[in-house]
């Protein structure tokens, strides 16, 4: 219950680099992807997730570059239930976003 909690926080307080990703792939615009944000996975709590394909993306702010060994503890539990993970800096996110849709969808389609 607390991690659903924590998602709806996360989700009304969205970065930049969030918000201008969720209104690309929302409501399946992305290859017709069903894609949930701030999406619970166990002990985490994922920024955006395409259940039926098993991707997570990860939007990654200035402060990962500190928390490399948790986002790697974190990647390999999501990779260990079954997920691939994709990492972007939330600066690529904000100022190629077309280069993100473009990498987002072929990652599916692999």
């Amino acid at each position: 219950m607390e991690t659903i909690k924590r998602a709806r926080t996360l989700r009304h307080n969205a970065t930049d680099a969030e918000n201008k990703l969720w209104y690309f792939i929302r409501n399946r615009q992305l290859g017709g992807y069903k894609f949930r944000r701030q999406h619970p996975v166990g002990p985490y709590t994922t920024d955006f997730c395409c259940e039926e394909m098993c991707m997570i993306v990860e939007i990654d702010g200035s402060q990962h570059g500190a928390r490399v060994k948790k986002d790697a503890t974190r990647t390999r539990y999501l990779e260990n239930h079954g997920y691939r993970v994709i990492r972007f800096g939330a600066d690529t996110a904000v100022r190629e976003t077309e280069v993100v849709l473009e990498t987002i969808l072929t990652e599916l389609r692999k």
